[in-house]
């Protein structure tokens, strides 16, 4: 879903305390994961798992930066010249232990994760999307969730995401993941009929056959395109710009988009006319709607996160860009 995270966020905390009555309360330092739901993107820009798995938004180059300057953030009165010489002698034997064990990782992530030549834009359209979260989707989601029990959202989750079979199938021969592709098939022929269009999934529950979630942006990521400078996408939320381009084949995919290839071949195999060919306020009236059936599962953990973030843009940034690369990786 557009850059909705979520989740629990579990990690490394650091259990030293800060300089007279500082708190650390919002820092969750780790070069592991924490569950977190954004970022594998589909063509109408949500994600398709649930739960999400997404690695730490403190990649491992910014931990020895949060700890070399925590005083300068958090410290707020003056304290013992010598207890400060102290607790800057542990931090720095800390710090060398944590760049002995990934210190592999911090040259390559700083570089990367640095270059934001769009930052005063991204900044505004972050603040825009929270904004439009927090005041308006989510109220609605509230009232959606309250009317529509959780069975029924989920249903309505796995028929949507039923419906993008053909970007995943696409994608996964595009990598020559062709036994994915092949239970990506099986899983669509069983929930298809056997489960009702995919409002339900005996494929997974009966036949423990798992879904491959792929996309054109981890195709190229897969042959080596890197993801290029950090974009966020009004509503959508964040990108980078390889997977801001990537939306268009994979709309090309996706059958609810009016006019795209998979649309067209939908309607092609019926003789008595179209299946489906949505006028374009059809179209945003669907959009919407699965939208909010999204937003109905990420309300609390969008909000966790956001309250404990110390700078939420960039967490939302290096969280979005670091579970990108994980799941091409995969």
């Amino acid at each position: 879903m557009p850059a909705i995270l979520g989740a629990s966020q579990t990690g490394i905390s650091t259990d030293k305390q800060p300089a007279s009555g500082a708190s650390f309360q919002g820092i969750y330092q780790s070069s592991n994961h924490v569950e977190f739901p954004e970022l594998s993107k589909n063509p109408r820009g949500f994600t398709r798992d649930f739960p999400h798995e997404l690695q730490s938004p403190l990649p491992s180059a910014r931990l020895s930066f949060r700890l070399r300057y925590q005083r300068k953030l958090y410290a707020q009165a003056e304290t013992d010249p010598e207890e400060e010489t102290g607790e800057l002698e542990e931090e720095e034997e800390f710090e060398g232990e944590l760049e002995e064990e990934f210190g592999d990782e911090f040259d390559e992530e700083e570089s990367e994760e640095d270059f934001d030549p769009l930052s005063g834009y991204n900044r505004a359209m972050h603040d825009f999307n929270d904004w439009f979260y927090i005041s308006v989707g989510f109220p609605v989601a509230r009232g959606y969730r309250w009317v529509v029990p959780e069975g029924g959202r989920l249903a309505v989750k796995r028929f949507f995401d039923n419906l993008l079979y053909p970007m995943r199938f696409v994608n996964n021969v595009l990598q020559l993941k062709l036994l994915n592709a092949g239970e990506e098939t099986l899983r669509f022929t069983i929930n298809t009929t056997v489960g009702l269009l995919g409002f339900f999934d005996p494929a997974k529950s009966w036949f423990d056959l798992e879904e491959h979630d792929e996309d054109f942006g981890q195709t190229l990521g897969n042959y080596g395109v890197g993801g290029g400078f950090p974009i966020v996408l009004p509503i959508l939320g964040h990108y980078n710009l390889r997977d801001a381009l990537s939306y268009i084949p994979d709309r090309e995919l996706d059958p609810l988009a009016g006019g795209s290839i998979s649309n067209r071949a939908l309607n092609s195999i019926s003789s008595g006319g179209p299946v489906y060919s949505p006028e374009l306020y059809q179209e945003i009236g669907v959009t919407v709607f699965e939208y909010l059936n999204e937003y109905s599962f990420r309300i609390e953990e969008y909000e966790a996160v956001r309250k404990d973030a110390i700078d939420f843009y960039l967490l939302m940034r290096n969280g979005t860009e670091q579970s990108r690369n994980k799941k091409i990786k995969e």
